[in-house]
């Protein structure tokens, strides 16, 4: 029988990959696909601090205020679309082919970005640049959820997302020297800055060529052959990595499926809307509540530092505030395995959203180091709960859905914060003088983010821990 004719078959893939201790293996995922966000953060922390550059006449492109604020449109426009429609390929045709080519276009763009002569130019690699970072997000959760084992996929893709702040750190700490005139000729000093991220994407994607297709979606559209060698692949190299026999998976840890190639839009939307509506609405919730808290504090923060509070060298803070965002995810992360997903979830949104709503009352005490300081204390939970809500939209749906899933909802967290957040909070910050005047802006996040935590408690899934299958049935074994 060819290898992609469609029947219905049993396999126990799910069981094996989730018995799997942790290994090296294990380890090589990790790095391979976990370490895009870094770009993500890395990316964004540069442009933002190279508005100053990129407006400079004779070293920049002579980008006016207006122009700053397109690209920064642009760039979101693209991360939006890109990620509906990559993810919808991600379910289609597999996640390997997916990751490894938005990475490429990443990679390209970000490259053409760096020799950007005007700027049209430069907001058409912008655009391609988020629709690559918007594709990542939903072929990289999907594959990380889909091979890493169920007692410690909530901690890993916690960290995982959460190393978006490691290279926002890293950004925000290359930019005060690409940036310091006595160090760096600043007519390429901004460029240089766009090809170091090139240059690391592509490191990533020589490690990620070793990264297998995903079993699960190999199985289900009609490569069970393939995926059987993967898996026996997998199983071959943790033993040997710690000398030890794997226990064998009982016939009652099998699942029943009916092969399929692909899944219409009308399919998905019927599954999110009607099947799983309340998984939907809390998905929203969450995404839409971590936008807003995030560009509450971060879309003013930069000029809060620099025209309120007259910081010369806002990287330094903004250097702080990102490892703070990372050490949450790291030492947090864990507890989402063993304490559970809905009460780490209420938790680090309802303690960042009262958090942020209590600093905005004493806002106009604050001082540069003081403000960060707060920031520190507020997003070291806010990253945690932020990196949770991608967590819970790559789980919570039927794995042929699973991508599509994730951006959906990436794409309109991303909308809302991305366009309607930092239009409101730029009227509460234009033409303030004094901190004072985001106080608004603070409230909103805050209040959003406590909404969607108390919504957790009565529609949260408790995923910790269970197979894929199990939180949500593929819809081929529904069908069976």
């Amino acid at each position: 029988m060819p290898q992609n004719a469609l029947r219905t078959i049993t396999t126990n893939i799910p069981a094996r990959l989730d018995r799997l201790p942790w290994s090296a293996w294990h380890w090589r995922i990790l790095v391979g696909l976990g370490t895009v966000w870094i770009l993500d953060g890395l990316e964004v922390t540069i442009v933002g601090s190279l508005s100053q550059a990129l407006q400079d006449p004779k070293n920049g492109l002579a980008l006016s205020s207006g122009d700053i604020g397109m690209a920064g449109a642009v760039y979101v426009a693209g991360a939006c679309l890109g990620a509906l429609f990559f993810g919808h390929l991600t379910d289609r045709i597999g996640r390997k082919k997916l990751f490894m080519g938005t990475l490429v276009l990443y990679t390209a763009a970000t490259v053409l970005t760096a020799f950007s002569m005007n700027p049209v130019w430069y907001f058409a690699c912008r655009f391609f640049t988020g629709a690559g970072i918007g594709g990542e997000y939903a072929a990289i959760n999907s594959a990380i959820d889909e091979l890493i084992p169920a007692k410690y996929r909530g901690n890993v893709d916690i960290v995982v997302n959460g190393t978006y702040w490691l290279g926002a750190m890293f950004g925000a700490l290359l930019t005060v020297f690409l940036l310091d005139p006595t160090k760096v000729d600043q007519s390429w000093g901004w460029r240089a800055a766009f090809g170091l991220g090139a240059l690391l994407a592509l490191v990533i994607l020589v490690v990620r060529r070793h990264v297998p297709e995903s079993p699960r979606w190999l199985f289900i559209h009609g490569r069970d052959d393939e995926a059987e060698d993967v898996v026996t692949d997998i199983e071959h190299h943790v033993e040997t990595q710690r000398h030890e026999r794997l226990e064998n998976v009982g016939d009652d840890e099998t699942i029943t499926i009916k092969q399929r190639h692909s899944i219409t839009f009308a399919e998905i939307a019927h599954t999110a809307f009607t099947r799983y509506p309340k998984r939907t609405v809390l998905c929203l919730a969450l995404f839409v509540g971590q936008a807003f808290l995030y560009n509450a504090f971060f879309f003013t923060y930069g000029d809060a530092l620099g025209t309120l509070l007259h910081v010369e060298q806002a990287g330094w803070y903004i250097a702080a505030f990102a490892l703070s965002n990372f050490a949450g995810a790291l030492l947090l992360g864990r507890l989402f395995d063993t304490i559970g997903r809905r009460i780490m979830i209420t938790a680090t949104y309802v303690i960042s959203g009262v958090l942020l709503v209590v600093v905005a009352f004493f806002l106009g005490s604050f001082s540069a180091v003081t403000l960060t300081a707060a920031g520190c204390v507020t997003f070291f939970f806010a990253s945690a709960g932020t990196s949770s809500a991608y967590l819970t939209a790559s789980e919570i749906f039927p794995m042929e859905t699973r991508a599509m899933a994730i951006a959906f909802f990436y794409a309109v967290g991303t909308a809302v914060g991305g366009i309607a957040g930092p239009l409101y909070f730029g009227k509460l910050i234009e033409g303030a003088d004094s901190i004072s005047a985001m106080a608004p802006g603070y409230w909103l996040g805050g209040a959003l983010m406590i909404g969607a935590g108390i919504l957790e408690i009565f529609l949260g899934v408790d995923s910790e821990q269970q197979s894929l299958e199990d939180i949500a049935a593929p819809l081929s074994a529904q069908e069976s």
